[in-house]
């Protein structure tokens, strides 16, 4: 910990274990357990222990264990393809360097609950890799303290440029994706957007608006539907769309999920896709280029995300500075066949 990472008015040098203890009134035995995430701590005395080392900082003892040869992945959920590609691309970092992975999930939560912290501090990792999720700004002190790097990868909030993280260009891949469509000739795009609170959700959709009025196209509050990037969300929202006075002649979705929604939407209706809907995605996950018709999607480099978010954990693990702490790699639209122009 640096004397930047420590509260206000704290000591010029990070407190020892005995120290610590000192100054918390309580056994260097329960200290020691604080520090290394183990049971047997209430949680009044474990909070004041903590805080004791938020203000003052901790400093190792010399001959103390260094970090397991391990990485932590933390998903909000382990469900679908999104995992799997994050999950290759942190493997082959961590294989570079003689590491293991270590996977878990929060169960659809965007933060951790009370005890996970206790549990990284216990794993001793050389650096936690947080998707789609991030701990709280308590959690990541107790991280910090303990030297435990932590990178965020496709986070969910606006980027701390004080904690690194990995991200794509959502705007631009949202813009694309739109242009693309006006392109054929679709005047009536639809979005279905992922949650507001978001930040890639806002960015893809923030680069619809701006795709169409870069054109001159009007905006149309009827035609963006919020989601939770889920496959039902595209279906129901699309059966509504469909039902509009006026409907789409094209949907944009957020993500792959919402797009499998989109099509059985378009074939409940006796719709075919793209002569009569067209549609993209976003991701370029699997199934998208096993569909019928093959889905056109905006390609999110997950696993190159994954691999930069590691090697960014692995490089301050070794006491070594960022060249960035924000890395925001490319998107690219992949055209299949599920994109056409409108019908006379």
């Amino acid at each position: 910990m640096t004397s930047a990472d420590r509260a206000p008015g704290a000591t010029e040098e990070p407190l020892t274990i005995a120290q610590i203890a000192a100054r918390a009134g309580v056994s260097i035995a329960t200290v020691s357990k604080v520090v290394n995430g183990r049971v047997g701590v209430s949680a009044d005395t474990r909070a004041h222990v903590e805080d004791v080392i938020r203000r003052h900082g901790y400093r190792r003892q010399k001959k103390s264990a260094g970090p397991a040869a391990l990485l932590d992945l933390v998903f909000h959920e382990v469900a679908g393809p999104y995992p799997i590609e994050i999950f290759n691309g942190v493997d082959r970092v961590a294989r570079e360097h003689h590491l293991s992975v270590v996977v878990s999930q929060l169960d659809g939560r965007h933060t951790p609950g009370p005890g996970w912290a206790e549990g990284v501090l216990a794993r001793r990792p050389t650096g936690v890799i947080a998707v789609f999720s991030g701990p709280t700004e308590a959690q990541r002190a107790q991280l910090r303290s303990r030297g435990i790097p932590f990178v965020l990868v496709d986070p969910t909030g606006d980027p701390d440029h004080a904690h690194p993280s990995v991200g794509a260009n959502n705007w631009n891949g949202g813009l694309s994706a739109t242009r693309h469509l006006l392109g054929l000739g679709h005047r009536r795009i639809a979005v279905i957007t992922g949650p507001d609170h978001v930040i890639s959700s806002r960015a893809r959709v923030d680069g619809y608006r701006t795709a169409l009025e870069m054109t001159g196209i009007p905006v149309a509050d009827e035609l963006i539907r919020t989601g939770d990037f889920q496959i039902e969300d595209g279906l129901l929202h699309t059966r509504e769309l469909l039902r509009l006075p006026d409907p789409p002649t094209a949907v944009f979705a957020c993500n792959d999920g919402q797009a499998l929604g989109v099509y059985r939407a378009a074939a409940e209706a006796g719709l075919r896709v793209p002569e009569d809907l067209s549609v993209v995605g976003f991701d370029d996950l699997f199934p998208s280029d096993w569909l019928t018709p093959p889905l056109t999607t905006v390609r999110q480099p997950l696993a190159a995300m994954a691999a930069a978010a590691a090697t960014m954990a692995i490089t301050l693990a070794r006491g070594e500075p960022l060249t960035h702490t924000r890395v925001e790699l490319a998107t690219e639209l992949v055209d299949r066949g599920s994109t056409a122009p409108p019908r006379p």
